[in-house]
């Protein structure tokens, strides 16, 4: 059975998810809603729905058991909290965009809220609803992997001080943290996803000369040690077009363990394992895939699956949860920056309770 979708916030991410809803089966699009009345209207034409101009008056007037809020607002996040409150306290499952707020504090607040109407809050952690990534967990499923020994992981932005241009949006400009709140999300997400909670952070943060001398706040570089709860350690590496990257191209994951280690590259396009046991013969796996908007709609049809089925609140992939998390882990870095590189243990994540009528056996 299709579920019923009403979309906030029609910019561009608001309209890729439009057309990842419009082509999904699982998923009947029947309205969408923007403060600015042309977004709105020019959607709504495109996919033959109705178009609202406040998530308020949508909610009152449309049955709809689930919202996409796709907006955004400062450091890309501001946007999410309001509508998401709204649409939880009016009982329906919702889907956010990344991050799942730029506060933390919000970010509590919103996954608190669902757990307490026991209703589904989801985050579109994109980057692990790959094939990639389920070739990952395949292998660590068979005990491939074996115990974890570490985790690299490389993601950002291609570039160099040759290609910079100040990005003086009011989205990012004046912020010093906003490439650290709007873009960690992802890659924390990933090394989590693979890895497990993690319990210390240290972190080195700067920005490069070129920013300074343009009067660019932002902070671009950070380089993130973390220790994980399996014992297992971990390297993160996020900059924002500062140089050009190398191997592996602007995103890479390598996660080791005791019986083998794997690489994922570009996100989508390339797998490769080398087992322990003869580690100069790598088995490589090119999926063919090049466009990075298609974990889109994969992202997507994950949470609808998980809609449509009924999973068990924990069982939710890329939950509220998993998103908070990330924050945690975000907030944990710029805590460590601000105490010159110390060691943080990130805020502890609120407990996972079960489903009794999952748990019988």
């Amino acid at each position: 059975m299709a579920v019923k979708v009403g979309i906030v916030g029609l910019r561009g991410i608001g309209n890729t998810h439009a057309q990842a809803h419009s082509k999904d089966s699982l998923s009947k699009l029947v309205a969408v809603c923007d403060v600015v009345k042309e977004r709105a209207d020019t959607t709504a034409d495109k996919y033959d729905v109705k178009a609202y101009y406040s998530l308020k008056d949508m909610l009152a007037n449309e049955d709809l058991d689930m919202v996409d809020v796709t907006t955004g607002g400062f450091e890309n996040g501001s946007w999410h909290f309001e509508p998401a409150m709204m649409a939880l306290e009016a009982g329906k499952a919702v889907l956010v965009e990344k991050p799942l707020s730029n506060d933390v504090g919000e970010a509590r607040q919103m996954v608190a809220l669902a757990a307490k109407k026991g209703v589904y809050l989801g985050c579109n952690l994109n980057h692990y609803f790959t094939p990639t990534a389920a070739m990952a967990k395949q292998h660590m499923a068979e005990g491939k992997v074996g115990e974890l020994v570490y985790c690299l992981h490389k993601m950002g932005f291609s570039g160099g001080e040759e290609k910079y241009a100040p990005a003086k949006t009011s989205r990012f400009w004046g912020l010093p943290y906003a490439h650290l709140k709007a873009f960690l999300s992802h890659p924390f997400s990933v090394m989590r996803y693979f890895c497990g909670d993690v319990t210390h952070i240290q972190a080195f943060v700067d920005q490069p000369g070129h920013r300074r001398r343009a009067q660019d706040v932002m902070l671009s570089i950070a380089g993130i040690n973390m220790r994980f709860a399996n014992g297992a350690v971990g390297y993160l590496l996020s900059q924002r077009g500062d140089a050009p990257y190398g191997l592996g191209g602007w995103w890479s994951v390598e996660v080791a363990g005791t019986h083998g280690t794997f690489c994922i590259e570009n996100c989508v396009e390339k797998f490769t394992y080398w087992s322990a046991t003869d580690p100069d013969k790598p088995v490589t796996h090119n999926t063919g895939l090049t466009d990075f908007s298609s974990t889109f709609p994969m992202r997507i049809h994950a949470f609808l699956e998980d809609v449509n089925n009924k999973v068990p609140l924990d069982n939710l992939r890329g939950s509220g949860r998993d998103a908070l998390a990330a924050l945690e882990y975000t907030w944990a870095v710029m805590e460590s920056y601000e105490q010159g590189g110390a060691l943080v243990r990130p805020h502890p994540l609120p407990p996972l309770h079960g489903d009794p009528l999952t748990l019988l056996n």
